[in-house]
């Protein structure tokens, strides 16, 4: 697929950030976590299956997520994921990080155009 050239990479914990978020509303199986992202994000972002399993993995051994056997909307085997109490505190901490980051972000910004 043709990269739209207004599409920038995620910065680092953005994706385990997204994944997070996104399994806290409910448990999901990979295919469903990429759509919920590009939904709720009204189609500005994108994850590639290249990147998030690798992401859930991670996240699965780090014991943030657990996995479970299902089946998918379609009828097939799938992997559904769920949020652990500690992907929450992860999740919490990640999120507090980014806000002071992207305050300190903004201010920078607007003394810029002062």
């Amino acid at each position: 697929m043709a990269r739209n050239p207004e599409q920038r990479d995620l910065f680092p914990g953005a994706l385990e950030m997204m994944i997070l978020q996104s399994l806290r509303v409910k448990p999901m199986h990979g295919y469903a976590l990429v759509q919920h992202i590009q939904q709720v994000s009204e189609d500005l972002l994108r994850v590639e299956e290249g990147s998030l399993y690798p992401a859930l993995q991670r996240m699965l051994k780090e014991g943030w997520l657990e996995a479970e056997a299902g089946i998918s909307a379609k009828g097939r085997p799938t992997r559904i994921y769920r949020l652990t109490d500690a992907g929450t505190r992860h999740l919490e901490r990640e999120v507090a990080q980014f806000e002071r980051m992207f305050t300190g972000i903004a201010r920078v910004l607007a003394a810029a155009t002062a």
